[in-house]
């Protein structure tokens, strides 16, 4: 049971930052049970994340759109201290209730 994340180690957001900025998460359940996911950010009101959550099937992708919003004039730039957190478990293939309901 293993879930692949692409990119790995950081998500990378283009400029300008006076707009919405997109990037993508790929999320890949390399195992063949099926996985629960639910993404976290330590900035949620920066961050749009679509889905933030779902079910991945065994051998299945996924893209997520992660969404930076823009950058308001005055404030520091912290975008550097921002962090995401995918957390994943195995859960029964008939398990079909909300996510919320198994990944806290």
């Amino acid at each position: 049971m293993t879930l692949e994340l692409i990119p790995n180690t950081e998500l990378i957001f283009k400029g300008p930052f006076t707009a919405v900025s997109t990037t993508a998460l790929k999320l890949t359940n390399a195992g063949s049970e099926k996985l629960a996911y639910k993404i976290k950010t330590t900035a949620p009101k920066r961050y749009c994340v679509k889905p933030n959550s779902g079910y991945l099937d065994g051998h299945t992708t996924t893209s997520v759109q992660v969404m930076l919003q823009p950058h308001p004039p005055g404030q520091p730039d912290d975008r550097a201290k921002h962090k995401f957190m995918v957390q994943w478990a195995a859960v029964p293939a008939n398990y079909n209730e909300d996510v919320d309901n198994f990944v806290r």
